[in-house]
């Protein structure tokens, strides 16, 4: 199997997040007829993180997520591209990985490893669970593949999502002044934030707030009794100034729930690599057990997410040489 076909083969098989068991079972059997030992390391249900190691303890790890946002998309390629779900985010990603760890034990290094988490996209869930395994402790460098375009990225955003909950009094709309209306105040706070003057900082940028989803009222008929909005920050402080924010604009009027929370993270700069700040952000603060964290992977983040995902033959080929010299790099840090 060559790369393109292997990349192809992975985008489709859907995982999307929730639902990464019959991918992570693919990908498992892939390596273990590869040589490697695996682990399926469960994380719930039927979920599991993938964990291949030689019969070496690992000192660097090449590590992305399986799970993609819907809906899945099966592939399809051109002379220049291969596209669907996943393709960039993180397939194509995994795809180069794989060939390069297989390529370097060719080489005679064996201290190294796989590892390939469920629900990236969503939680972390997966990161969070692979953070306390015991082979962790023998890790010295994780080198994590997002899309930075086969830039070394020096730092990531963190993030901050959350939920915003108002609660009013229903009443019948010809006389509102009966009831009182959740999704009135709910515009209220959500007017606030969006006139905030967000923290700024020189290394990773700008704050930015994104509104993904409003849900509120029954009919139009009816004072809305309850409302809510899902939002999502990317963070370039610590998250404790942001929730500062969040909280004064929400005052009496909401009840902020906070869903998950990764801090702004600075991964190690190499000499001879490419470097970027990316503003997304990875699995990588939740994989603090698994020594210094670097992050770099082929495809662009404005293709992930997309009707139009793809990712280049190309770069591809390239992340293969650029995770194997960077493996190299590492080794001979030692």
């Amino acid at each position: 199997m060559n790369l393109f076909n292997f990349t192809r083969q992975l985008i489709d098989i859907p995982s999307v997040s929730g639902d990464e068991g019959e991918f992570a079972a693919y990908l498992a059997a892939q390596l273990e007829n590869a040589g490697y030992a695996v682990e399926l390391q469960r994380v719930e249900d039927f979920r599991a993180n993938v964990i291949a190691t030689t019969n070496h303890e690992p000192r660097v790890v090449l590590s992305t997520h399986m799970d993609t946002v819907p809906p899945h998309t099966p592939s399809s390629e051109d002379e220049e591209y291969i596209y669907g779900r996943g393709a960039c985010d993180a397939k194509g990603i995994i795809a180069a990985q794989v060939f390069a760890a297989a390529a370097l034990r060719a080489e005679g290094l064996n201290d190294i490893g796989l590892l390939f988490t469920v629900d990236e996209e969503m939680g972390s869930l997966g990161a969070r669970a692979a953070n306390s395994h015991k082979l962790a402790q023998s890790c010295r460098y994780l080198i994590n593949g997002e899309p930075t375009e086969n830039l070394l990225a020096v730092g990531s955003k963190g993030s901050l999502r959350m939920r915003i909950r108002t609660e009013g009094r229903a009443a019948h709309s010809a006389y509102p002044e009966r009831g009182e209306s959740a999704i009135e105040k709910l515009l209220d706070v959500l007017g606030e934030l969006r006139a905030t003057n967000w923290p700024r900082d020189d290394f990773f940028g700008e704050t930015t707030c994104n509104i993904g989803t409003i849900a509120g009222g029954t009919r139009p008929n009816v004072i809305p009794a309850e409302a809510s909005a899902d939002l999502q920050i990317r963070l370039v402080t610590e998250s404790a100034r942001v929730k500062e924010i969040v909280e004064g604009a929400a005052s009496t009027l909401a009840r902020v729930e906070y869903l998950s929370t990764a801090e702004p993270v600075r991964m190690l700069a190499v000499d001879g690599f490419e470097q970027c700040v990316v503003r997304f952000t990875t699995d990588i603060p939740y994989l603090h057990s698994w020594g210094q964290p670097l992050l770099i992977g082929p495809g662009s983040i404005l293709d992930a997410h997309t009707e139009h995902e793809r990712i280049k033959k190309s770069e591809l080929e390239h992340a293969v040489e650029l995770y194997k010299r960077l493996v190299r790099t590492l080794f001979a840090r030692e």
